[in-house]
């Protein structure tokens, strides 16, 4: 029997390293993007998947945009003539507004991408050259507008929440610019300081003074009332979209459905094997072999967790048995006891989901489920 599985394709290179990432992505690597494509269709030549069809996939990075669109084009094409798609196949790209250009849109287009998804992340300029971005508004702006003349109407913007310096009148002036764009998806992501990145450095060093908690949950809160009010649906912690316009590949991720990664960095999952290619750009050029995980029932069980409790909906209770063969109740029996009795999580009409108190608290709920 043929089955659906979701394709992710890492694209690592980028103008500039933002000062919070800490993503494989490398800059000023630009002569080497021949060699990657030829490397990843080499990957996807010796990795056939005869028994399945992609229902979605995704263009990650790095900056995707960046790749010039003649090698773009190379590559989908190829991946196209690997790989059979469903039709209608969700395909998602990611642009950096300071990239986009018409070709590339053009090129996107031709080879079945109908989704984009572009990293907006802040109106005020003085916060985009904090986060170390390319862009401006103004690009934001003109990359919203090519994207809809060359055809697409599956569009995303990314903002982010709790930056440094940052205020909740920032986020509702940043609301205000991305929904006068009209977009069919907002995604509102928590600032997160990784190590190694200048961000946590600047941190630590006193430079830069992240919000107080409270404040951030003022911005999370603002986004949320006032991207209801204009008629988003939550149906993640972090993502609101147009009935309709939820991304379907992150949904089936959040849902532990299979999933082929291509590409420096990619990970993916298939049967019970988590597989993970080298993380480093020269590594993967070299042909050095992936990292292969077993995932032992118990593993499987607890990351359906970790992952689905982030929808709104939860974790059905029908799709758990039939992916476990357990019940979710006897796998997690009276460790869902103190969460339920706490009101952090509920079982309603088939799933377990988080309440909106449990959202804000939801490692103190997986831990109690570890």
């Amino acid at each position: 029997m043929t089955r659906e599985i979701g394709l992710y394709i890492h694209i690592p290179f980028c103008v500039r390293k933002c000062a919070y990432c800490d993503f494989s992505s490398f800059p000023r690597r630009e002569g080497d993007m021949p060699a990657y494509v030829d490397a990843v269709i080499k990957e996807a030549e010796r990795r056939p998947m005869p028994d399945a069809v992609i229902a979605t996939m995704y263009l990650g990075g790095g900056t995707p945009s960046l790749l010039p669109p003649a090698l773009m084009d190379r590559l989908l094409r190829a991946i196209r003539s690997r790989y059979a798609f469903l039709p209608g196949a969700e395909c998602t790209c990611e642009c950096n507004p300071g990239t986009v250009t018409a070709e590339c849109l053009a090129v996107l287009k031709e080879n079945g991408v109908n989704r984009l998804s572009l990293g907006a992340q802040a109106y005020q300029g003085r916060l985009l050259r904090l986060l170390g971005r390319i862009h401006t508004w103004n690009q934001v702006e003109s990359s919203m507008k090519m994207a809809r003349q060359a055809g697409f109407d599956n569009l995303n913007l990314d903002m982010m929440l709790g930056l440094p310096t940052q205020t909740p009148q920032d986020v509702r002036d940043t609301l205000r610019a991305v929904l006068a764009l009209a977009p069919t998806h907002v995604s509102c992501y928590g600032l997160i300081v990784e190590k190694g990145t200048p961000l946590k450095a600047n941190v630590d060093a006193g430079l830069w003074e992240l919000p107080h908690e409270d404040a951030e949950r003022d911005m999370y809160e603002d986004c949320r009332s006032t991207l209801s009010h204009h008629g988003f649906v939550q149906y993640e912690i972090s993502n609101f979209a147009r009935p309709g316009f939820s991304c379907r590949h992150n949904v089936d991720c959040w849902q532990r459905k299979e999933y082929l990664g291509l590409g420096c960095a990619a990970c993916g999952f298939l049967g019970n094997v988590r597989r993970q290619n080298p993380p480093s750009l020269d590594d993967y050029l070299k042909g050095c072999p992936a990292e292969e995980t077993v995932i032992s029932p118990e593993e499987a069980r607890f990351e359906s967790m970790m992952l689905g409790l982030r929808l709104t909906e939860g974790v059905s209770e029908d799709a758990f048995f039939r992916m476990h063969g357990i019940s979710l109740r006897d796998a997690f029996g009276s460790r869902l006891a103190r969460p339920l009795a706490q009101g952090l999580v509920v079982f309603e009409n088939g799933f377990l989901r988080l309440t909106r108190r449990g959202m804000d608290v939801q490692n103190r709920v997986l831990v109690e489920l570890l």
